[in-house]
């Protein structure tokens, strides 16, 4: 792999990974801007690594599966819980996904990157809205109904 083509698939790790970090940025989520390029970045260096190792006739096959365990590491730690709720759900996916992303930046699947950043900021932009309607929508509550036992003959 010539070091063009790895630079470029490091830099569109970089910059998907910083679409990603500004939607987080601006919801002041703790995983923002900075983070969500790193994770993108690190993801796409051990692909690319990966990669260049298999190459020279070493052997890369576990590297993918510690990525999605440091991976795995990270998101653990964006999840709070606090008196019986649980924070951070869709940071940890996010930081999921944003390594996924990185990965296939760095094996040269721009085109999926891509695609999956964007459907990742249609599911950060717009689910809310449609999660805050279902929140908020009217509940109907019914009488409760009274069961009687039948008679026995």
């Amino acid at each position: 792999m010539r070091p063009y083509d790895m630079v470029v698939r490091l830099l569109l790790a970089g910059g998907l990974g910083a679409v990603l970090g500004t939607e987080r940025e601006f919801r002041r989520k703790p995983a923002g801007l900075r983070t969500n390029i790193l994770i993108a970045l690190g993801a796409a260096l051990f692909t690319i690594t990966s990669i260049l190792m298999a190459g020279a006739g070493g052997s890369s096959d576990r590297v993918a599966a510690q990525v999605v365990t440091g991976i795995g590491f990270l998101g653990a730690g964006a999840i709070l819980r606090y008196r019986g709720s649980v924070h951070g759900m869709t940071t940890a996916a996010t930081i999921w996904v944003n390594a996924a992303i990185g990965m296939a930046a760095g094996v040269g699947a721009f085109s999926l990157a891509v695609a999956a950043t964007l459907i990742t900021l249609v599911v950060l932009l717009v689910l809310p809205f449609i999660e805050a309607w279902f929140e908020n929508r009217p509940v109907k509550i019914e009488k409760p109904v009274k069961l009687v036992k039948p008679e026995q003959s």
